[in-house]
């Protein structure tokens, strides 16, 4: 690559974690509109085998319900960001999430030890989220008794 596309990747990549980072912000400070404007507009998000996967137009409905009926806070804690290249405008990433999550009621905080798959493409208005994918490694008592495995081969990722 010349410096230019070298350049280029260096801030396609900084735009692309920070983004990640940036859906983590917002849902914790319960800004759903924020979240949602992460997405592309067909955006596919997949969060367990067990629900509907949700298209990108209706993540800020998703995510306004979830906090309004199941969550009082969260804290999403992201690390071990790994980005790659399909074309100038097409990356993929994997990163790894640990998630706090605090339920309305009386039920015992939940937690998750997992990793975002995430595709993103780059639109007018810079990189959106094209595909979203979680995955557990680990839980206790979080809301969802499944999740897509990490891949280990055991796949024994609830507890």
């Amino acid at each position: 690559m010349n410096l230019e596309a070298t350049l280029r990747r260096i801030v396609d990549r900084q735009a692309i974690e920070a983004l990640i980072y940036r859906y983590c912000e917002c849902f914790d400070r319960n800004d759903p509109e924020g979240v949602g404007a992460l997405f592309t507009a067909d955006a596919l998000i997949d969060y367990n085998p067990d629900t509907e996967n949700i298209r990108g137009a209706a993540m800020a409905e998703t995510v306004a319900v979830g906090r309004r009926d199941l969550f009082s806070a969260t804290s999403h804690h992201v690390s071990n960001v790994q980005i790659d290249f399909a074309s100038p405008d097409e990356a993929y990433a994997l990163s790894y999430v640990y998630a706090w999550h605090r339920y309305r009621g009386d039920a015992p905080d939940g937690y998750l030890w997992g990793r975002y798959r995430h595709r993103f493409a780059r639109t007018n208005g810079g990189w959106k989220i094209s595909a979203l994918r979680l995955e557990g490694a680990g839980t206790r008592d979080f809301h969802r008794e499944r999740m897509h495995p990490i891949g280990r081969g055991d796949d024994g990722q609830t507890g």
